[in-house]
């Protein structure tokens, strides 16, 4: 596996290594010694997928509070994604800062979240499916989110929005007093 750093420290674009004969291919998605050199040190207590109908949809920009901040690992499995992650640190020195990156079923890469970081993407192509690793168990009443056309975060998505949640279209969007987490 290749840990790609991204801009925002603790952040990672993973290449994995694809092996491949007339069968087909094999690749590792995770193995806890290789994920040790990045200091990766929890356990992955939760798998969920998602399902992407149409193409520049946005999901995100989610996150959960202290004490149940996560890490994930997302890959996308079927289409193309572009994934955006955000430093939501309070202490960080990238703080506010995103990165985005595309994945997709055929590069096979994946993004690394670290805990205080918002997470979300925009389909490039229609049928998307993602698989998100996460170190800590679903906690509706921790999770918070950021909105995807905040100003203050100026995220530049590749393509016009076509489909947001109802749920996601009402995030606030930040001001001064925005400490993060």
């Amino acid at each position: 596996m290749n840990f790609i750093s991204t801009p925002l420290e603790g952040g990672y674009v993973i290449e994995p290594k694809v092996l491949g004969d007339d069968r087909g291919w094999f690749m590792r998605t995770y193995c806890k010694d290789i994920f040790s050199e990045i200091g990766h040190d929890k356990d992955w207590v939760q798998m969920n997928q998602s399902y992407t109908q149409k193409s520049g949809s946005v999901r995100g920009m989610h996150f959960q509070k202290r004490p149940y901040s996560e890490i994930k690992l997302v890959r996308c499995v079927r289409g193309k994604v572009f994934d955006v992650i955000i430093d939501i640190r309070k202490d960080s020195k990238t703080f506010l800062n995103w990165f985005g990156a595309e994945l997709s079923a055929e590069n096979k890469k994946m993004m690394y979240v670290p805990e205080g970081f918002a997470h979300g993407f925009q389909t490039l192509s229609d049928d998307c499916e993602l698989v998100y690793c996460h170190s800590q168990f679903y906690k509706p009443e921790f999770e918070d989110a950021l909105h995807h056309n905040d100003p203050m975060l100026g995220i530049i998505w590749p393509l016009e929005i076509t489909e947001v949640s109802e749920r996601d279209k009402k995030h606030a969007f930040l001001n001064a007093n925005f400490k993060g987490i």
